[in-house]
C-alpha cells in the first residue's frame, strides 16, 4: 500500500483531497494506504485515475507509473 501514498503525496493531494476525488470515505481511504483494507475493482479504478496511474502499478504487478492510453468511449 505503500504505492498508494508515495503517489498521493507526489501529486500533494490530502487524504480528503483523495476522498473528494475519488467518493472513498476518508477512514476507508486511509485504511486502504496502511494495508487494513484491500481494494474493491471500483475503487483501484477511482483511485487509478484520480493519480493517474494504471491499476496494474496499484496492485504492484507493474514498476510502470505511467498509466497504458486509455479511450474516450
Amino acid at each position: 500500500m505503500n504505492r498508494l501514498r508515495e503517489l498521493r503525496k507526489e501529486r500533494g493531494f490530502t487524504q480528503i483531497k483523495m476522498q473528494m476525488l475519488t467518493g472513498i470515505d476518508q477512514s476507508d481511504y486511509s485504511k486502504l494506504e496502511t494495508g487494513k483494507r484491500y481494494y474493491t475493482f471500483e475503487q483501484l479504478k477511482k483511485l487509478a485515475l484520480a493519480l493517474d496511474t494504471s491499476m496494474d502499478y496499484l496492485a504492484g504487478l507493474t514498476d510502470e507509473k505511467k498509466p497504458y492510453p486509455r479511450h474516450n468511449g
